[in-house]
Formats: C-alpha cells, structure tokens, sequence
C-alpha cells in the first residue's frame, strides 16, 4: 500500500525542461541541427581529409539521425541536441582529429569465438 503511494507522488513530479518546453520546440532544435550538419559537411570532408565522399557522410549523418527518431522524452533530445552541437563546435574548431570523426564508421565488435573449430579458424588458439 505505502509503495503505490510513493510511486504516484514520483509520477506526479515535474521536471524542469532543458532547452525545449514542447515536442515540436525540440523538433525544430534538431532539424536545426541536422540543416548545420548537413551544410558542414563538404568542410570537413575537405578539412579532415577523411577517406569518404560527401554523399557517404551524409548517408552517415541521416542514419545517426534516424537511429534517435524513437525518443520521445523532451529532455533526452535536448541533451542529445546539445552533445550533438558540441561534436558540430569541435568539428568546425578543427578540436577534432581524423580519427575522431572515421569512429563514426567503426564497425561493430564481434564476438571471440568459444569452441574449438572457430577459435582454429580465427587463429585465437
């Protein structure tokens, strides 16, 4: 009984906003971004002399846009808008290295092999 009373008084609590106070406010911050991004882009292609086209980091832009188009807590997208202008700053600042900017492209880890003819074949063991 006393732990459903706690629960609704945390339910009911309002948080303070961080830069948006509604979803189409934090929609514009990021669509902001993602416009900034985008006209960066030929930049830092240019400045960082990364191993990519244009066109290959814009394909990259969008799909780290898209993989955040689920949250739907206002204060998530801000703090991801936020993180996102600074990683922008560092980029035009040139504060970034090369490296930096090609772990957008790191591939994911696999897993070590666990039994006997995998690890042969990898060479592991």
């Amino acid at each position: 009984m006393a732990a459903s009373n706690v629960s609704r008084a945390v339910v009911k609590r309002q948080v303070k906003p961080l830069l948006s106070l509604d979803r189409q406010e934090a929609r514009k911050r990021v669509i902001n971004l993602y416009r900034a991004w985008y006209r960066q882009i030929p930049y830092i292609v240019q400045d960082f002399d990364i191993p990519k086209s244009i066109e290959q980091c814009r394909e990259k832009l969008r799909s780290e846009f898209e993989k955040n188009r689920h949250l739907t807590d206002i204060r998530v997208i801000d703090m991801k808008v936020v993180k996102g202008q600074i990683d922008l700053q560092e980029c035009v600042h040139i504060w970034k290295q090369s490296c930096h900017i090609m772990q957008f492209w790191k591939d994911t880890v696999e897993p070590k092999p666990k039994d006997f003819l995998s690890k042969f074949i990898s060479g592991a063991e």
